[in-house]
């Protein structure tokens, strides 16, 4: 058994056709099918059935699909860290960004970093801050953009500038006494239905009974641009950070900033402690001016 085989396997296990891995492989049928019958042969088991339609993984060739994907990604793992070695001038750099680092990543700095160094490359994955926080401790990603609050442990970090909460107000409840506001207070919060993004609600719902107020949540999502969407559908008032409203937010919605201190949130680069590789430290020295050191902060 051999890394080729278990990659022809993969591909053979996710088109369910022998002809189409073949020639998505780029290679012939037959040696692919041999391929399989020798990784067949050395594990004892049947790994895959042909029927009419192609071919279906046996119970053996589930188990050995998902345990192979993983033993992939560790080979592409080791693989990004060896081209990584090159003073950082080679290699594929694997950053992680939240749908609210649109204007951080990717950007001229980027731009600037991949002209300097063409044989630098970018994967970027997207996700909310806890699946690429989990990516970044599997090193799966070398650093990520994402959103406090997270927990900090065992990661170096680099802050950005901190930011208000703005309430996206749609037509339907956008009456002149509120819209002559130039900051909206909770009381003025508490009669309206609000959209929250998920990873906040715990943090504006403490601020309410603090106050002794009540509130309303119409709507709880995970995607700052979806509690937009909700906004601009007249579903609520979104309450989300400044930066991602006037990013996403167009149409049929007013924007108001919050005036409250516990609503404030900021965008931070991270990546785990003493894992920069020198790919990774030029990456983070091209945002040196636009962030403040974890540990400075603190």
């Amino acid at each position: 058994m051999n890394l080729k085989q278990l990659e022809y396997f993969v591909v053979v296990a996710e088109e369910k056709q022998v002809t189409a891995a073949a020639k998505r492989l780029n290679i012939a049928q037959p040696p692919l099918s041999y391929q399989l019958k020798q990784l067949e042969k050395d594990l004892g088991v049947q790994l895959i059935t042909r029927t009419s339609h192609g071919i279906e993984l046996t119970s053996a060739g589930i188990m050995l699909e998902k345990y192979t994907k993983q033993v992939l990604d560790l080979v592409n793992v080791a693989r990004h860290k060896v081209q990584n070695v090159n003073g950082g001038t080679l290699g594929i750099l694997r950053i992680g960004a939240t749908s609210t680092s649109g204007g951080i990543l990717p950007n001229e700095k980027v731009a600037k970093m991949t002209a300097s160094y063409p044989d630098v490359k970018f994967e970027i994955r997207e996700g909310n801050t806890y699946e690429l926080l989990d990516l970044l401790r599997q090193n799966l990603i070398d650093a990520a953009i994402v959103r406090t609050p997270f927990n900090t442990e065992s990661l170096d970090i680099r802050y950005f500038n901190a930011e208000s909460m703005v309430a996206v107000i749609p037509e339907k409840f956008a009456n002149e006494q509120l819209l002559a506001k130039q900051h909206l207070k909770l009381e003025q919060l508490q009669t309206l239905p609000l959209v929250v993004y998920r990873r906040f609600k715990t943090i504006i719902n403490d601020s309410f009974e603090h106050r002794g107020l009540k509130s309303f949540f119409a709507v709880e999502c995970d995607d700052a641009r979806t509690a937009i969407r909700c906004a601009e559908s007249q579903l609520g008032v979104a309450l989300i950070p400044e930066t991602c409203a006037q990013r996403y937010a167009h149409t049929n919605v007013e924007l108001i900033p919050v005036a409250h201190s516990a609503w404030q949130t900021q965008l931070a680069l991270v990546w785990k402690k003493q894992k920069q590789s020198a790919i990774l430290q030029r990456f983070i020295n091209a945002y040196a001016d636009d962030t403040i050191d974890g540990k400075e902060k603190g």
